[in-house]
């Protein structure tokens, strides 16, 4: 646009004394032309997402556009939330609709989306998910994508590779031997107690079937956050990733591997190694460690990056969570995600390392978490420590009347590591807490709908500091890390709020509950999806279940920059007294009108608690886990294999 702005500006410069209006006009057009023609090429070369047809446009414009580009000729704002919620609705139904319905079916939507034959042992896992009544049986295509670079690989080598991978530190083994799955650290010799609580969770997943398996080895993260980012040149050529590694771990890394970086690089420069060379993160002249010599980046530098605080943001909604958000092609993005700055080394090899979550660009395979699957007073929706169970229905829910209509949430200032240090203030949590502690006189765009329940919507500009007040309970409960941020702990608490920690039930007292990235994934999503709330999500991460559950209709998907989040409740709940305010109204005069139709919205957002929930009964459950694991494991086990022909299903 800088360039476009100047030519414009100096087409508005008069002329030469005795020029022709005709020929001003004519060298006018071919100037506008040329302009508007480097315009054109400038935008498809710097931002290759842009659509190239009018399906992919209409996409775009509803995650990325802002207000103006939505309103029509008559300048009636048409709000997008609606079409998204019909639209969610109608892709989750298509889907379950096309599962399939017999072994027979399974087998060839198998084969025509994988085009090979299914695992051996593909007729067991059917009959185990037919008789715990799974929902979801052909979406797999996230594990297949996971297990696909191992594919060039040998089956001696993943076993050399498994074996070598589970001595390094924070990886424990789950090894099969003879039906029994077992946990293990290899550092340190068999014992139980002191291996993760990770590895121990996969084993009691796959206890129910553990008999039908062959041998073989799961080596299993003990951090929250990925561990494999292998160079694209790596990934591209199978060649490079098919090495022997026969001359030992050492070997294959270049030296003994360190745990943790000790400033010697960090996560985002092994990250943009993944990235294709031709893409912005791979061209960026200047690295962060050469940023660091500079002191921390100036918030300036986001500004530039495209992180203005333009009213018009305000209006931008998500169709999905960022968990496929291209870093290599948004480089200036990493500084708003801590997983960049994780103080645990990463792994540049093609190692097979089984983790809970991953980032777009990480290696890892994934598996359920350990804290949906077991039962903790933290993380578990309705468990009863007394009597050691679960209950549907947790003692502490509120029926919906009488939630509050509160933004909340509660956590740690975790989010990330120190390594470089410097940026934790940009971390997730920390951007959404410092946004919603804001007493400026600075202002928000919202639209409102007028009168209340009609259709009709209306935008003003509303004090931040009345929102917050008006909107928003959250707060950070324990400071961790604040030496790396300026001013120290006594910078953190005046730039944030914080709040006594509460207990999980203390959640389902809000209709609203959001939920965000810590160190790694969020592990108390499963719990506030059961739960009678809705649930507000932001996350860069993928999980086992990305594929089977729907933004927008079993819960509310949040843009990494949370903006959207006051006209995402002004859309549920209506205006607050400071929107009225602003728009020179009373809530008599907003009131809806009589004999007119009404919408009621607060029953839309229940609708979404109520999607979330019934999804967390029907294809959330453990059993699902286990589903989904137990597929995990023919498919290892023929890879694992020598002949994997001999561990091929035929029929």
């Amino acid at each position: 646009m800088g360039r476009f702005d100047g030519e414009k500006a100096r087409l508005t410069t008069p002329g030469p004394a005795g020029t022709s209006s005709r020929k001003k006009v004519v060298v006018l057009s071919l100037v506008i032309l040329v302009v508007l023609f480097q315009t054109v090429l400038y935008i498809s070369r710097a931002r290759p997402h842009i659509p190239r047809n009018f399906h992919d446009a209409q996409e775009w414009l509803t995650r990325y556009s802002f207000l103006h580009l939505r309103k029509p000729a008559s300048d009636e704002i048409v709000h997008p939330i609606p079409k998204l919620m019909d639209d969610a609705v109608a892709k989750h139904q298509a889907l379950l609709a096309k599962q399939s319905k017999t072994l027979g079916q399974a087998v060839a939507e198998y084969k025509r989306r994988y085009k090979i034959d299914p695992p051996l042992g593909f007729d067991e896992w059917w009959a185990f998910a037919q008789e715990n009544g799974v929902k979801i049986i052909d979406e797999y295509d996230n594990l297949m994508r996971d297990l696909a670079p191992f594919r060039v690989l040998s089956g001696e080598e993943i076993r050399r590779r498994a074996d070598q991978v589970g001595h390094l530190p924070s990886i424990d083994l789950v090894r099969l031997q003879n039906g029994v799955a077992i946990t293990m650290n290899i550092q340190t010799g068999f014992n139980d107690s002191e291996v993760s609580a990770r590895a121990k969770g996969f084993r009691v997943m796959i206890e129910k079937f553990q008999h039908t398996l062959p041998d073989m080895d799961f080596p299993i993260n003990a951090k929250a956050e990925g561990r494999v980012l292998v160079p694209w040149e790596h990934v591209t050529y199978p060649n490079t990733t098919s090495q022997d590694t026969s001359a030992g771990v050492e070997a294959v890394l270049g030296g003994p591997f360190i745990p943790d970086w000790r400033g010697d690089s960090n996560v985002w420069e092994a990250y943009r190694r993944t990235c294709d060379p031709s893409t912005q993160a791979r061209r960026l002249f200047g690295s962060l460690r050469a940023q660091l010599r500079q002191g921390q980046v100036p918030m300036s530098r986001f500004e530039q990056a495209g992180l203005t605080s333009s009213s018009t943001e305000d209006f931008v909604f998500a169709k999905e969570v960022d968990d496929k958000f291209n870093f290599c092609a948004h480089p200036w993005a990493r500084y708003q995600q801590g997983h960049f700055f994780s103080d645990w080394r990463t792994i540049p090899v093609l190692y097979p390392i089984f983790s809970p979550a991953k980032g777009q660009g990480f290696s890892d395979i994934m598996i359920p978490s350990h804290y949906y699957y077991s039962s903790t007073k933290k993380y578990t929706y309705g468990w009863d420590p007394v009597n050691m169970v679960i209950k549907d229905v947790d003692d502490n829910e509120t029926p919906w009347n009488k939630k509050s209509d509160l933004i909340f949430w509660r956590g740690a200032t975790t989010g990330g590591g120190s390594n470089p240090p410097g940026f934790l203030a940009q971390y997730q949590r920390h951007r959404f807490i410092r946004m919603t502690s804001d007493t400026s006189d600075a202002n928000r765009t919202v639209v409102i709908e007028h009168p209340k329940g009609s259709g009709k919507w209306r935008q003003v500009k509303v004090g931040v500091k009345d929102l917050n007040t008006e909107f928003v309970d959250a707060g950070f409960t324990k400071a961790v890390g604040c030496a790396q941020y300026a001013g120290g702990c006594d910078g953190m608490k005046k730039d944030m709020r914080f709040a006594e920690p509460v207990p999980l039930g203390e959640h389902w007292h809000h209709k609203y509950l959001i939920d965000f990235d810590g160190m790694g994934y969020s592990a108390r999503l499963f719990a506030f999806l059961k739960s009678d709330s809705a649930v507000v999500k932001s996350t860069i991460y993928t999980e086992f279940f990305s594929e089977w559950i729907q933004p927008w209709l079993h819960f509310i998907p949040l843009t990494m920059s949370y903006k959207e989040v006051y006209n995402i409740h002004a859309y549920f709940s209506g205006p607050s007294k400071s929107m009225l305010a602003a728009a020179n109204l009373t809530e008599a005069e907003n009131a809806p009108q009589p004999g007119e139709r009404f919408i009621d919205r607060d029953e839309e957002l229940r609708k979404i608690a109520k999607a979330g929930r019934e999804w967390m009964m029907n294809i959330g459950r453990k059993v699902d886990m286990e589903t989904y694991v137990y597929r995990l494991c023919l498919e290892w086990a023929r890879l694992w294999a020598d002949d994997r022909d001999s561990r091929t299903y035929l029929g």
